[in-house]
């Protein structure tokens, strides 16, 4: 089945911009942390999961996906300037996240209380909101 032309509008304008300007960046990490931390609810409950989860469940290889996905907002932190200090901290998020979350079924546990995508998600919101006020969102 076709997509319209205004079906594809619509997507171009939910997709995250590829720019490198920090409005940009801040929707792209927005948009992944949310994928990899709160994109489903189990049911039942108001528990959110996301891929972090998910994908962890698979021994080593999910571990490594996740950690890959994770780096990738610290690369993106990286590219906005921000200091060692901050990086190290996002940087060590992920290594607890990935270390311990590689352990067979404690691991799998604690993918839903260490949520380091959300940690690394507030150092760089707080990040931009002192350097790059204009990226600033008002969320409900």
């Amino acid at each position: 089945m076709p997509i319209s032309p205004d079906q594809l509008d619509q997507l171009s304008k939910a997709l995250p911009s590829m720019g490198r300007d920090p409005h940009s960046v801040r929707q792209r990490v927005e948009a992944l942390e949310q994928l990899l931390e709160r994109s489903f609810h189990i049911p039942g409950t108001k528990v959110p999961v996301g891929l972090d989860s998910i994908v962890g469940l698979i021994p080593v290889v999910g571990d490594l996906i996740t950690a890959a996905m994770g780096a990738y907002i610290v690369w993106e932190g990286r590219n906005l300037g921000m200091s060692k200090f901050q990086l190290v901290r996002m940087t060590a998020n992920v290594g607890i996240d990935t270390a311990l979350g590689a352990i067979p079924f404690v691991g799998d546990a604690f993918d839903f209380i260490w949520r380091s995508n959300s940690k690394n998600l507030r150092i760089i919101k707080r990040h931009l909101d002192k350097h790059h006020p204009g990226t600033r969102t008002i969320n409900v």
